[in-house]
């Protein structure tokens, strides 16, 4: 059993770290200077159906104080704008701007040839045990560490 946690751990962690070094070299072959951090900030405003900051930092699973560092450093370059709320002038706001669509485009689209690649390589688009796996692992992940202040959104099913 305990040969099967490590190598678990081993998958999970490689995977991870793997997807986040080659998402990043495919956005820097492509001229983006972002992080990915910054990358994954706009891609979370663009996806949430409130673009409060308070929303906006529990999607992203950051404090507050770190949101409005990184919306700062993204608003001087040009990505993003704030914006005071209509209705309640405490609550503060946030968009993109078509500059991070461009971006947004090359990250979707890198995301999109990742999974292509793997489907058709590995076959796993009808491989229902792995897929119904990983669900189950982000469902547990969802449920262990849930946290009411976070806010993680579940992808649709096809």
């Amino acid at each position: 059993m305990e040969r099967a946690k490590h190598t678990l751990n081993e998958l999970l962690v490689g995977l991870f770290n793997y997807i986040l070094y080659i998402e990043e070299k495919n956005l820097k072959e492509s001229g983006v200077n972002l992080t990915m951090n910054e990358v994954h900030t706009l891609e979370s405003i663009q996806k949430t159906r409130d673009n409060s900051m308070t929303y906006v930092a529990r999607r992203c699973m950051v404090a507050q104080s770190t949101l409005t560092s990184n919306v700062a450093k993204l608003e001087r370059k040009g990505f993003v704008q704030r914006y005071k709320d209509r209705n309640d002038k405490r609550i503060t706001r946030v968009s993109i701007t078509e500059k991070a669509l461009e971006v947004l485009k090359i990250h979707e689209e890198f995301h999109r040839k990742m999974i292509d690649k793997v489907v058709s390589d590995l076959g796993l688009n009808e491989n229902h045990l792995l897929i119904d796996t990983l669900e189950n692992i982000l469902e547990y992940f969802r449920q262990e560490y849930h946290d009411k202040s976070i806010v993680v959104e579940t992808p649709e099913k096809e």
